[in-house]
C-alpha cells in the first residue's frame, strides 16, 4: 500500500493532465457518453486545459485555476448547462473509466472515488 497525502502527490501534474486527456478521449469516442459530449464544444482543448488546471489544485497541487480565474467555484461556469443526476452520473462514470484505463493504483482510485462524485454532484443545477 502506498502512502500519499494527496492525489497530487501520487499523480503529479503530468499524471493529472494524462487523466484529463484520457477522460476527454473516452468522452469523445464512446457512444456511452454521446449526450455528455454533446454538451461540449467541438474543440475540447480549452476545456481540457481548464479541467486540468482545476484538478491540479483540487488534488492538492498548485492553484493554477485560481491564479488564472480568481475563483475555484465550479457552479458559475456550469450555469448555462442543464445538469441533473443523469449528466452527473455520466461525468463520474467517464472519469472512473479514465482512471481504470490509465490503470491508476488502487490507493489513488480510492482516494479520488468519493471526492470525484461530490465534485460532480456540486455542479448539479436541476
Amino acid at each position: 500500500m502506498m502512502n500519499y497525502d494527496s492525489p497530487y502527490q501520487a499523480l503529479k501534474e503530468s499524471g493529472i493532465r494524462d487523466l484529463v486527456r484520457e477522460f476527454y478521449r473516452i468522452m469523445d469516442s464512446s457512444p456511452n457518453y454521446a449526450e455528455l459530449r454533446a454538451m461540449h464544444s467541438s474543440d475540447l482543448s480549452g476545456i481540457s486545459e481548464n479541467l486540468g488546471d482545476y484538478l491540479v489544485g483540487w488534488m492538492g497541487g498548485p492553484q493554477i485555476y485560481l491564479e488564472k480565474y480568481g475563483s475555484v467555484c465550479m457552479t458559475g461556469p456550469h450555469k448555462s448547462f442543464s445538469i441533473g443526476s443523469k449528466e452527473r452520473d455520466a461525468w463520474v462514470s467517464c472519469m472512473y473509466e479514465a482512471m481504470e484505463s490509465l490503470d491508476l493504483c488502487d490507493d489513488v482510485k480510492m482516494m479520488l472515488k468519493d471526492p470525484i462524485y461530490r465534485l460532480a454532484d456540486a455542479v448539479k443545477n436541476r
